[in-house]
């Protein structure tokens, strides 16, 4: 069993920036792929941007060239770098780990943080 503690989170401004932290329990994140999902008020989550366990990485249109997914395999944790951030990037953002696809059945979930931006 895979624990997930995330932060960072909160309330900010158009065109502010948030990190995100996700700490992992266990030993064996590195061999993890991981990432970060969001889920809008009346939308279904999806998702924002994947690190493989390679250091591969990949993010969703909407998102690119704002946000950047990063890991560190020392600490057990994923971060994601949220900046320029636009009012349509309010959600609960989630991080999801796991040793096969993102998502999947056999993947973790943490508890969700809320992302707020907004004048």
């Amino acid at each position: 069993q895979v624990q997930l503690v995330e932060s960072g989170g909160g309330l900010v401004q158009p065109g502010g920036s948030l990190r995100l932290s996700c700490a992992a329990s266990g030993s064996i994140f590195r061999m993890f792929n991981v990432g970060w999902y969001r889920q809008a008020p009346g939308k279904q989550r999806g998702l924002v941007a994947g690190i493989r366990r390679g250091g591969i990485t990949n993010y969703a249109d909407s998102v690119k060239g704002r946000f950047t997914i990063s890991r560190d395999n020392a600490k057990n944790t994923v971060y994601l770098q949220m900046n320029s951030l636009k009012p349509e990037d309010t959600a609960v953002y989630y991080c999801n780990v796991g040793p096969m696809d993102l998502g999947s059945s056999n993947s973790y979930w943490g508890q969700g943080t809320q992302v707020t931006v907004s004048s």
